[in-house]
């Protein structure tokens, strides 16, 4: 909710308690969130008054997640986590922050991850190396992914997330 609330504002927030916007009345032992937020989604779409779902939430948890620093040598970041099942590295570094460090699509980029140094080509998809190869792409998250063609950067390179990534100006 946190980067939605920053980037949108809000209204208001309600517990959904309502139990005819839910599957069932008892808690699933398999998937309780989707028999709660699919059908109060479905009511929503059918342009139901969301205050109905039920009573006001007073106070969200904010969360405060670490984000990529752009200093004048380069981005400071973090590899957050992996695009499973592929191996894939997700990191908080944004696209556009990337772009501004001057480098054009196929240029090589040379960065390091936890104190290793590589250099991948920076492409636009996956099919812009052969198979087996590396490189840094901007990914649908519109962060900075570092990934294999049909391969698993994590584990050929023994990465394992949360770990720091740096990335030079052009």
């Amino acid at each position: 909710m946190t980067p939605v609330v920053d980037r949108d504002g809000l209204a208001g927030a309600r517990e959904i308690t309502n139990p005819t916007w839910m599957i069932g009345d008892k808690i699933s032992s398999t998937f309780h969130g989707r028999d709660i937020f699919s059908p109060a989604a479905a009511h929503l779409a059918r342009g139901e008054d969301w205050m109905l779902a039920g009573p006001e939430v007073s106070e969200l948890v904010r969360l405060n997640p670490r984000v990529a620093t752009v200093e004048a040598k380069g981005i400071d970041g973090t590899v957050i986590g992996l695009d499973d099942p592929f191996g894939s590295l997700i990191t908080d570094i944004q696209g556009e922050d990337f772009k501004k460090l001057g480098y054009a699509l196929e240029d090589k980029v040379t960065l390091r991850v936890d104190k290793k140094q590589y250099t991948l080509p920076y492409e636009k998809t996956f099919m812009g190396v052969p198979v087996g190869q590396p490189l840094l792409y901007i990914d649908s998250r519109g962060r900075v992914g570092l990934a294999i063609n049909q391969g698993d950067f994590s584990k050929k390179f023994h990465i394992t997330p949360p770990v720091p990534i740096f990335i030079p100006r052009k």
